[in-house]
């Protein structure tokens, strides 16, 4: 499996393996609603604010994963992982902990120092994600799974909580995608 950085021009390719992996998961309208998110995000994110990764096996998208910033206020480079998908027919491989660890990997040689996600504790723990609390960190939005709230250091310095609010990008400031 080959990891690398997302290339603008197979945008419709990624977003559709979006879609058809939420649909095949999650349902038809979650499908949609994500893939139209993959979308919305690459196209209205400005590129110092995004970073989107691929899986390819062969020339074949495979796995994908977004990175969009988020601000405190602080000089703390930060960023949301958020959405994350392997195609169903690769599920299980460790595709998905793979292309995180290099998406990670990369933005941490790119000077961020915190991410941020808002998923599966089970699923993100595994690749060094802590549940923390909106407490020790607000969220953007409203958040419907508080529990799903987790971050991780990408320095040797434990979480150190940031007082105040937060803020996301456009394509993620709808309450319901909280």
């Amino acid at each position: 499996m080959n990891y690398s950085l997302f290339k603008p021009d197979r945008s419709g390719e990624i977003q559709q393996m979006f879609t058809n992996t939420f649909s095949d998961s999650e349902g038809e309208s979650e499908g949609a609603l994500i893939g139209n998110l993959v979308q919305e995000l690459i196209e209205t994110t400005p590129s110092q604010d995004l970073y989107v990764f691929v899986a390819l096996d062969g020339d074949k998208i495979v796995g994908g994963i977004l990175f969009t910033r988020l601000t405190f206020d602080t000089d703390i480079r930060v960023f949301l992982l958020a959405p994350v998908a392997v195609a169903t027919d690769y599920q299980g491989k460790g595709i998905g902990q793979g292309l995180i660890s290099f998406g990670l990997q990369t933005l941490k040689a790119e000077g961020v120092r915190l991410v941020f996600t808002y998923g599966d504790p089970k699923f993100y723990s595994k690749v060094g994600f802590q549940q923390v609390s909106e407490q020790q960190f607000k969220a953007p939005l409203a958040l419907t799974y508080p529990h799903g709230w987790m971050a991780k250091s990408l320095t040797d310095e434990a979480l150190k909580p940031i007082a105040g609010e937060s803020s996301c990008v456009a394509g993620f400031n709808k309450p319901e995608l909280w």
